[in-house]
């Protein structure tokens, strides 16, 4: 892959994307499970309207997708590939405030490790 693949700059998007601390709290609560905008709302601490924009944005981007049962959507993380990167930005942002970061230690990150 060269520095002018046409890839760089859909990363640059992806990156910007990411770029939202709501957003990254939404992806570590979906990393494991999938879960109602309602439920969301309540992990992250934001209102359900606000959650449901950040999932509109992040559902554009293929991020996450949703199921529906019933009444309720339920979303997901459509690959493994937006939590590895969200993963690693904590892991270096870890680095970055301690010489014995958590995750050297097993822990892994959760949406409280971005409060």
């Amino acid at each position: 892959m060269s520095a002018e693949s046409e890839y760089v700059e859909l990363a640059v998007e992806v990156f910007s994307m990411l770029a939202d601390a709501t957003r990254i709290r939404i992806i570590l609560a979906l990393r494991d499970q999938e879960l109602s905008v309602n439920h969301l709302a309540d992990i992250v601490d934001k209102s359900a309207p606000a959650v449901s924009q950040h999932l509109a944005k992040l559902r554009l981007a293929r991020i996450v997708s949703t199921r529906q049962e019933g009444t309720k959507v339920f979303y997901r993380l459509t690959n493994e590939h937006a939590r590895q990167l969200v993963a690693d930005a904590i892991f270096q942002a870890q680095h970055t405030l301690s010489n014995d970061p958590a995750h050297h230690r097993g822990a892994h990150p959760t949406p409280e490790d971005v409060r």
